[in-house]
């Protein structure tokens, strides 16, 4: 039978006069019902709109469309009588003078039942995190664990007001379309209802941000002829082979919603190009053993992705769906992807728990998705009975909801979140920046783990701290948080700009010594006017450029000296320093930031004999002695800087390491062995000379010093297949 069926119309519905379209809408969507159903619903519709008499809706339509709108999108997801009595009435113990007993006398128990779940929810308001909003959300909670159709009104409703926004003012629209994008549209996706899902999302894009939605819907839609003629290409060849397998089937195209484009665009950073720069199909069969005979027909018609196909359907989602995925190489160059279910899996993917609805769970079997749901409510309710309050209650149901977040415990209990694969460094500084900026380690469940340690949700996270501890470059490449890398990236900016202030300090106080006198005794207005003469908005900032390079210390000492050390007839003093104060070097410690650096064309480490070389915009440089360009540097020794290794100098430094070894399998992972039983890090790897026999292999590694690269060097000597090793 069919909605327009005369059969299916309700007797009373020949009185149409006297029924707004409205209804008879909705009684043409429930067409699955009995006529005493049927007629149940008009009751309803009587009732509701007696209750709502003179209540309008700010587009200015009678309160009542709503409601009846809400049971309508229920009716076409084919829920049962009671489910749509409820939805139309969802808002009169709330809003008007009819009571639960009321519903109850007159609909029955089940229904009121229904109605008062979902009255417990129009007072949540998801965008903050008051306690008193997460009781109301635990207090849902249990109503669904009564009776899973409380939350399908519910989210009837909130698609129905999303449908409707544009009446609301700005501030109500955007609040509201937070709230869908971040509670209503993950609880669909996790009942499985990813029809509901994908237009609330859809709706909540396009209240949040109308400007992008309409951008990338209007690209979506005018399609390059070259690639609707691609499209169609590759349906017809899948098709072809899929018919003349003789498997009844029903293959499809899809068309990405601009949610889905603009959420990978975000995710993924790729431009909308790249993002649409693919075909995707899908195959709906009848049987399970149909699936598996489809995938290899299109795995016969183009070669499959290696690494890209999921089988859901052995192994389906936390929500019940069901399929397998794959991507194939595609004809044009674009890949091709592809899902493949059987009719049922497809009801339920899109449907979730609604499809093949049991009226009521426990007492008739359900669908994987429902089943699924209910054990997740259930697990739910469990919880919460051992949460310390409904504010840590409501956080464990996100993690449920976001499987792309993880949340964390402190030491004292509070909640935080963060996206999937954050590290101890992410937690620190999601707790605070200074606690980030001094993180040393930390107490992951009372268990010492490093700062690149990831962290699964659940975990209680203690933060050690030290007060003598900085940000690093390395940090930048183990956190996952925006947050944490902009703190980093500025904590180093500063400590930089420290040690370049610090740095030019000292080699300018060394060019005036040379000059017979000492930054000390050079007058502040004489400072002061050379600042203003070049435009420095502060002694630091000239410093600083000194240290980079960008100004040479001499020519700096040479103006300001010019008074400073001036005698009785304005001639400046050229008085020689000691040698032990003027050659004083530079001691290097390890902990240098960005203003001293180390030359990758002799990589210099501790115990070397070295040579600093001032370069403009790089500070200082640092080469060995026996460097092949130092002989081109001493044509400039105005920009050699003294400097030598501190007594405690400490850290990992770069060095290259040249091996020649046997060619034969396994060679490769001997030498990696041997370098890293001696306590090295191997950065990479590379081939320099390779034939039959021979291979000349280059290893750039960490040490700590020269003794350590000699630990190394020892230890790759010992391997019987190494012919020769020696530092690059």
């Amino acid at each position: 039978m069919n909605p327009g069926d005369p059969a299916l119309v309700h007797p009373a519905a020949s009185d149409a006069g006297a029924v707004p379209d409205y209804v008879q809408a909705l009684e043409r969507d429930a067409y699955y019902l009995s006529p005493e159903q049927r007629a149940l619903l008009r009751k309803a519709w009587v009732a509701g709109a007696a209750a709502h008499a003179g209540q309008t809706r700010q587009s200015g339509e009678p309160y009542i469309t709503h409601p009846v709108a809400v049971a309508r999108i229920l009716a076409t997801l084919g829920l049962d009588v009671e489910t749509l009595v409820a939805a139309i009435l969802h808002d009169t113990i709330e809003d008007t003078p009819l009571t639960r007993a009321d519903v109850a006398q007159q609909f029955g128990e089940t229904v009121a039942e229904l109605v008062d779940g979902v009255t417990k929810l129009e007072k949540l308001r998801f965008a903050n995190r008051q306690e008193a909003a997460a009781e109301s959300f635990r207090k849902m909670l249990l109503a669904m664990s009564r009776d899973l159709r409380v939350i399908l009104i519910k989210l009837a409703d909130r698609l129905h007001n999303m449908r409707t926004l544009g009446a609301k003012a700005p501030e109500s629209r955007r609040r509201i379309a937070v709230e869908t994008l971040d509670i209503y549209a993950p609880i669909a996706q996790r009942l499985g209802m990813n029809l509901i899902r994908a237009e609330l999302q859809d709706l909540g894009f396009r209240a949040l941000h109308p400007w992008r939605h309409a951008v990338i819907a209007k690209r979506i839609s005018s399609r390059p002829q070259a690639r609707r003629d691609a499209l169609a290409q590759i349906e017809t060849s899948l098709a072809q082979r899929l018919a003349l397998e003789k498997l009844d089937h029903e293959l499809v195209s899809r068309i990405k919603a601009p949610w889905s484009v603009y959420s990978k665009m975000l995710a993924q950073r790729r431009s909308f190009m790249q993002v649409m720069d693919v075909f995707g199909f899908r195959v709906v069969v009848n049987t399970v053993a149909d699936c598996y005979h489809a995938l290899g027909v299109v795995h016969s018609v183009y070669k499959p992705l290696d690494g890209r196909f999921r089988d859901f359907i052995a192994i389906p989602k936390a929500n019940g769906y069901q399929s397998l995925h794959t991507v194939l190489f595609g004809p044009y160059g674009s890949p091709i992807e592809v899902q493949i279910r059987t009719r049922e899996m497809h009801l339920i993917a899109e449907r979730g728990v609604a499809a093949h609805w049991a009226y009521k769970l426990g007492t008739e079997t359900g669908n994987s998705a429902q089943a699924r749901a209910a054990t997740w409510i259930a697990n739910l309710v469990e919880s919460q009975r051992g949460t310390g309050s409904s504010l840590e209650f409501l956080e464990n149901v996100k993690v449920d909801l976001f499987p792309d977040e993880v949340y964390l415990f402190s030491p004292k209990g509070d909640i935080l979140s963060l996206p999937r694969n954050s590290t101890v460094l992410d937690f620190a500084y999601a707790v605070h920046t200074d606690v980030g900026n001094h993180a040393v380690a930390a107490r992951v469940d009372r268990r010492l783990a490093p700062l690149r340690a990831k962290l699964v949700s659940g975990q209680t996270v203690e933060i050690i701290t030290a007060n003598a501890a900085a940000p690093s470059t390395q940090w930048l490449e183990f956190v996952a948080t925006s947050k944490a890398r902009t703190a980093i990236r500025q904590a180093l900016k500063q400590l930089q700009h420290e040690d370049a202030v610090q740095l030019g300090h000292y080699m300018l106080d060394r060019a005036l010594v040379g000059m017979g006198t000492s930054f000390d005794r050079v007058p502040m207005a004489r400072i002061d006017a050379f600042l203003a003469d070049n435009r420095y908005p502060r002694l630091e900032a000239l410093l600083a450029d000194i240290a980079l390079g960008n100004r040479m210390p001499q020519q700096v000492a040479e103006e300001l000296a010019q008074e400073a050390g001036a005698g009785p007839k304005g001639k400046k003093s050229r008085k020689a320093p000691p040698a032990s104060v003027a050659r004083e070097p530079i001691l290097i410690s390890g902990s240098e930031r960005g203003i001293i650096s180390f030359a990758q064309c002799c990589m210099p480490i501790p115990r070397d004999e070295i040579m600093g070389y001032h370069s403009a915009g790089r500070g200082v440089v640092v080469h060995r002695m026996d460097c092949p360009n130092v002989a081109d540097y001493r044509k400039s020794p105005d920009r050699w800087v003294p400097v030598a290794w501190d007594r405690q100098v400490s850290g990992d430094f770069n060095v290259a390491i040249r091996i020649e070894v046997d060619n034969h399998p396994g060679v490769l992972a001997q030498v990696a062995a041997a370098i890293a039983g001696a306590g090295s890090n191997i950065e990479r790897v590379e081939y320099l000379e390779r034939d039959s026999n021979i291979a000349v292999l280059r290893f750039a590694i960490e040490v700590t010093d020269g003794r350590h690269l000699d630990e190394v060097i020892r230890g790759v000597r010992k391997l019987h297949v190494v012919q020769q090793v020696q530092r690059a």
